[in-house]
Formats: C-alpha cells, sequence, structure tokens
C-alpha cells in the first residue's frame, strides 16, 4: 500500500495590493488596485477592500472604477514583488526541499518527509505562514490535504490569513459536497455546461461514468473522474519544465490595419526570441493570440517538424496565421507563444490507482 503524501499549497493574500499597502501606509485599509487606470488599463490585483465592490483581476480599469468610485490605482512593481517573493521561498525550503512555485505568490510543497521532523503538515503550514508575516509582514493562507488538487482548493476555503486541512477520511465527502465551480481547473465556460448536464457539486460530477465525461469533456473527463474520488497522482516538481513561452502587447487604440499588426507582432518577436535565448529553449509550436475589441479571443496554432527560436521564422509563421483567416473586428491585443518546446519528455502513462484511507494518518 502506497503511503499518503502530505502536500501543502501557500498561496499569498493578494500579493501584489498587499505589497503595495505594505510599503505605502497611507493605501492601508482602502481599495487599491495594481494596474493601469487609463482607458485600455486592466487590473493585475486588487486588495480585499477593493473586492467588496467586486473588482477582481483581468477587469477593465474602466469598469473597476465605476464599481468602486474611490478606487486607489497603483503602478506595478514587479522587482519588488520577485524580492518579497524569493524571502518567502527561502522560508519554503527551510522545510522541505520538494517546493514547487506556481507563481511569485503561491507554492506547492510536499512535507511528508520535512527538514524539521515534524509530522504533522498542518502545524507547519501553520508554522510557515507565521514566519511570513514575521518576515515580510504579509498574511498568507493555506491549504494542506492528501495532494495538489485539494490542496488547492483547499488554500481557498478561509481566505484571508487562514488556512484549511482536509483530512484522508474527510477527502470524499469534502470532494462530494464542493460547488463544482470551485473545482480547480473548471472555469465559468465549463462550469455552465456542467449546469447543463445536471452537475453542480462533486456528489454529481462522481454519479457520471468516465466515459460520459470523456464524450462532453474530451481529455479532461478522465481527469474529472479522477479528481473527484480524490485520486491525483501528479507529484511536487521542485523544477517544473516549462510548457510554453510567449509575449503580448494590448494596445492604446483599437488596430484594423494589418500593417500596423505586423509591426507589433515583429516587435513581439524581437522579445520571445530574446526570451528562448535567455531560457536556452526552442519550440514547434506557434500559436497566435488576437483579442478583437469587443473582449472576444481567438488563436491560431501551427506546428513544425523542427525547433525554432529566432525571431525570423516566428514572425513568418505569425503573418501566416494572421492571414489564416480574415479580421472579425479591429484588434486590442496581439500575443505570440511557443510551446512543444525542447524541455518536454515523454510523458509515461500512470496506470490507474484506487485511493484508500488510513485513518490513522493525520496532518
Amino acid at each position: 500500500m502506497e503511503r499518503l503524501r502530505k502536500i501543502i499549497h501557500i498561496d499569498m493574500d493578494a500579493f501584489y495590493a498587499s505589497v503595495e499597502q505594505l510599503d505605502n501606509p497611507e493605501l492601508r485599509g482602502k481599495a487599491v488596485a495594481v494596474g493601469g487606470s487609463s482607458q485600455r488599463g486592466v487590473v493585475s490585483a486588487a486588495s480585499y477592500e477593493a473586492r467588496k465592490f467586486g473588482v477582481h483581476s483581468a477587469m477593465s480599469s474602466v469598469i473597476a472604477k465605476r464599481n468602486c468610485p474611490e478606487l486607489i490605482f497603483v503602478k506595478p512593481r514587479f522587482e519588488r514583488y520577485k524580492e518579497i517573493s524569493g524571502q518567502i521561498r527561502e522560508i519554503f525550503f527551510e522545510y522541505t526541499d520538494l517546493v514547487e512555485p506556481l507563481s511569485l505568490d503561491e507554492a506547492y510543497l510536499d512535507v511528508t518527509e520535512n527538514k524539521k521532523g515534524n509530522p504533522s503538515a498542518t502545524l507547519i503550514a501553520k508554522q510557515i505562514r507565521n514566519r511570513i508575516k514575521e518576515k515580510t509582514g504579509l498574511n498568507a493562507s493555506a491549504g494542506i490535504s492528501i495532494n495538489k488538487f485539494i490542496a488547492k482548493i483547499a488554500s481557498d476555503i478561509n481566505k484571508p490569513n487562514g488556512q484549511k486541512t482536509v483530512q484522508p477520511e474527510e477527502v470524499i465527502e469534502f470532494l462530494e459536497e464542493l460547488d463544482i465551480r470551485k473545482f480547480y481547473g473548471v472555469g465559468k465556460v465549463t462550469a455552465e455546461k456542467m449546469y447543463r448536464l445536471g452537475i453542480f457539486s462533486g456528489k454529481d460530477l462522481k454519479l457520471k461514468s468516465e466515459e460520459y465525461l470523456s464524450e462532453h469533456f474530451g481529455k479532461s473527463g478522465a481527469h474529472f473522474y479522477n479528481v473527484v474520488r480524490g485520486i491525483h497522482l501528479s507529484e511536487v516538481k521542485p523544477h517544473r519544465i516549462r510548457k510554453s513561452l510567449g509575449a503580448e502587447r494590448t494596445f492604446n487604440e483599437n488596430i484594423s490595419s494589418e500593417i500596423f499588426m505586423l509591426e507589433r507582432l515583429e516587435n513581439i518577436a524581437e522579445e520571445i526570441e530574446r526570451r528562448l535565448k535567455k531560457s536556452k529553449v526552442a519550440g514547434k509550436t506557434i500559436t497566435l493570440k488576437i483579442k478583437y475589441s469587443d473582449f472576444t479571443l481567438q488563436t491560431r496554432s501551427k506546428t513544425i517538424d523542427y525547433y525554432i527560436s529566432g525571431k525570423d521564422l516566428i514572425l513568418e509563421i505569425a503573418k501566416d496565421l494572421l492571414y489564416q483567416e480574415k479580421m472579425k473586428n479591429s484588434v486590442r491585443l496581439l500575443g505570440i507563444s511557443l510551446s512543444n518546446l525542447n524541455t518536454e519528455k515523454g510523458d509515461s502513462k500512470d496506470e490507474k490507482k484506487e485511493i484508500f484511507v488510513q485513518l490513522k494518518f493525520k496532518f
């Protein structure tokens, strides 16, 4: 019988906005949005005071200001965020070397075997959150359970500045009672499709066969079938393999001229070439991302037989994708990304494993 793992998901609370409030006492207790306040601006992060008014990341700055007239916009300072993120990761490594960062403000930790010799993942999570507060002055939330999927869901339960442990014997009930919208990876479109199929909770999802879910959700069907049963075998990977690399630009004014679009794409291709050289990677699949003035999004992709990293070839293929079909509208954003990188390895097929519960195995 395989031993259950003890996984912690640490998620900083409103990280960018909290850093700004930390560094500028005048912003504390006020509705703050990190991002541009211009007509074309987008909110990168919002303080909890702003979230009460419905302000959230990826929202148009115009709509955010309309929702919260007292909203204060602050320009992002990514170097500062990276600096504090580095301090937080140093704390993680005091407890385990199995740390998988997802972004500057969140990470998975496998503490099944840890440097403190502490058998309680719940206590370790609390200690880590206290250390983060002491070292940076910022609050973090945590989720603790037997796998990454459940830990990530759990970290959102008692936000902000809280934590939630889902014990092995609680996993099935926890997932069955969970609103389908709370399942990590179920976005708005997927949730609406599940609603149409009569799936509103984990319990409803569990009633569907794997064949049924695969028929309606493709490759994601097997994933949904397994995770609702507590089966998620992905390990915490200290050195995450990059799956794609790209760049995009949002324009101050919508553009409809293909000549202007090609100029922008050339600039984007130059940026990608720089990033590829820095990362020492190349890719086979080129994807063009187009966001129209009505905010509809379209992607066009092409896979070639060899790896590329040079600006000229990337731009040539991006041009082909641009001319692939007529533009639906004027464009507000263009982006290019490379995937199918030479860092990836063939995935081995994991054998299906049944979840087991050890009642004495406590977190």
